[in-house]
């Protein structure tokens, strides 16, 4: 085998696969990258067998062949080569033994036989949707923060992804919080309801370009999902099992609804964080009165005091929450203005807009009056 390529070419491809090697593995395959230049096309591929990328490069084929090298050593290698524009040569035999050569660099590694590496599994592409890079990418961003990967409920480690014709609903949760986005899309397709690992959801995010102009098409099977665009595609296992209920932990009674400028709650709560440390768990108490939004933190390092102009229906209220939860909902709306809604200081609140096209439930924290 031998190719060429530009510097940045095969650096940006070796990028966007490495998101799917792991870093521990007992099969020592899967710590490469496959360099398969057996057709017309080059591709890369990384794969620790619950997420897959596969990425073409431009470059150009001299001699056929496909191999399979240590993914860290090419990465670094590729990396720390001579500038941008350079042109770097990787060439192997039949042993693959592999010389990676630009301008007066040139390294001797050892390749694997590329027929190895464990292939992409094969998915039907009859099933899908499309909808533009820039929405996918903000609908990630928007509910990623709240789901829980370390918990020992799976379900709390990916996002349901449910279509109902020209609708997508997207949901996260952490036990805490839930995020909902709701989407129209630009066609009808099936209906569908599938769990997608927030890993997954997380690695296509940072591959997206966010173009408007460019769609992504998303493809679903009984056991994974795959992800099409530019010139990339992303396959992972989806989580098995039957999603919460969601509608059930919505509500659209309230008792107060208060209408706030996003930046001023938002810069509040973030200059209250300032007296927090870590693992301090100190809750920020907000008191609602007619006109007026009350905002208190007490913690070991000092105390804040602020006061919010609000417009308020219903009744007053004192509540208590994490500060982190709220700051995590309130950075990814982009309206100037948001409405929260409150049953009582026991009851979630919801940030939610008119059209429902994003929904934050919130739970509150117990708090001690007297001490506020």
């Amino acid at each position: 085998m031998k190719l060429k390529f530009q510097k940045d070419a095969i650096v940006n491809g070796i990028n966007i696969v490495m998101k799917a090697v792991p870093s521990k593995t007992t099969m020592s395959i899967l710590e490469c990258i496959l360099i398969d230049a057996s057709g017309s096309e080059i591709k890369l591929t990384g794969n620790d067998m619950e997420l897959g990328i596969e990425t073409k490069v431009e470059g150009e084929i001299l001699e056929h062949g496909k191999i399979a090298l240590d993914a860290k050593l090419f990465s670094e290698i590729t990396r720390r080569l001579s500038s941008q524009n350079a042109t770097v040569t990787i060439e192997s035999d039949e042993k693959f033994n592999t010389v990676l050569s630009c301008e007066n660099s040139v390294f001797h590694i050892q390749g694997r036989d590329g027929e190895e590496f464990a292939y992409l599994p094969y998915i039907e592409r009859d099933k899908y949707i499309c909808l533009s890079q820039f929405t996918l990418k903000e609908v990630i961003q928007q509910t990623i923060f709240s789901i829980s990967p370390n918990d020992s409920n799976k379900m709390m480690a990916g996002e349901l992804f449910e279509v109902n014709e020209n609708q997508l609903k997207v949901v996260s949760l952490d036990g805490h919080r839930i995020s909902i986005r709701n989407v129209r899309l630009k066609d009808h397709y099936d209906n569908t309801k599938v769990i997608v690992p927030g890993k997954t959801l997380s690695e296509v995010s940072k591959i997206l370009g966010g173009d408007n102009e460019k769609d992504v098409l998303i493809y679903f099977s009984s056991n994974h999902i795959l992800f099409e665009f530019d010139s990339t595609i992303v396959v992972s296992r989806l989580i098995e099992g039957e999603y919460f209920r969601i509608n059930q932990m919505l509500s659209s009674d309230y008792e107060t609804k208060v209408s706030v400028n996003k930046k001023e709650f938002l810069d509040c709560i973030e200059r209250a964080t300032i007296l927090i440390r870590e693992n301090d768990k100190k809750p920020l108490i907000i008191n609602i009165g007619d006109d007026n939004m009350q905002l208190k933190l007490n913690s070991s390092f000092g105390s804040m005091n602020a006061d919010l102009m609000i417009r308020k229906t219903g009744k007053d209220i004192m509540i208590g929450f994490n500060p982190k939860f709220l700051i995590d909902a309130l950075r990814v709306i982009d309206d100037e203005d948001i409405n929260i809604y409150m049953m009582n200081p026991k009851s979630p609140c919801f940030i939610k807009d008119d059209e429902a096209n994003y929904i934050y439930l919130i739970l509150p924290v117990n708090f001690n009056a007297a001490s506020v």
